[in-house]
């Protein structure tokens, strides 16, 4: 048995951190802290996924929409599909991962150089 503490969360003003709290022969479930203005560029996923918000508010931008997700909205995206996503205040997301996928890729979404505009 294991309990998983979702709500447990040290923000860190516009950053997002990730923190693995599952990672086992069904899948991995990772939690986001979008901290409020944080933002998670644009990037894809080789496996399905899906997005809920335990606490906050985001946007979530897919297909040129965005929408608003609000405490305990949930999203599901098809694999290769464009996403990005942000914080409009601070938020504890839950993403469930295939186990297939991993951690790295994710990391290097939040290495992203910023764009220069």
């Amino acid at each position: 048995m294991k309990i998983t503490q979702w709500n447990k969360a040290n923000f860190s003003p516009k950053e997002v951190k990730i923190n693995v709290l599952i990672d086992d022969e069904r899948g991995k479930e990772i939690q986001i802290l979008l901290a409020k203005d944080s933002i998670m560029r644009e990037h894809k996923a080789p496996f399905d996924i899906h997005v809920q918000v335990l606490s906050g508010k985001i946007w979530f931008e897919v297909q040129n929409q965005r929408i608003e997700l609000n405490t305990l909205d949930m999203i599901s995206l098809k694999a290769d599909i464009s996403h990005s996503l942000g914080g409009l205040e601070d938020s504890i997301v839950r993403l469930s991962l295939s186990k297939s996928d991993n951690i790295q890729r994710i990391n290097t979404i939040l290495k992203k150089p910023k764009v220069q505009i």
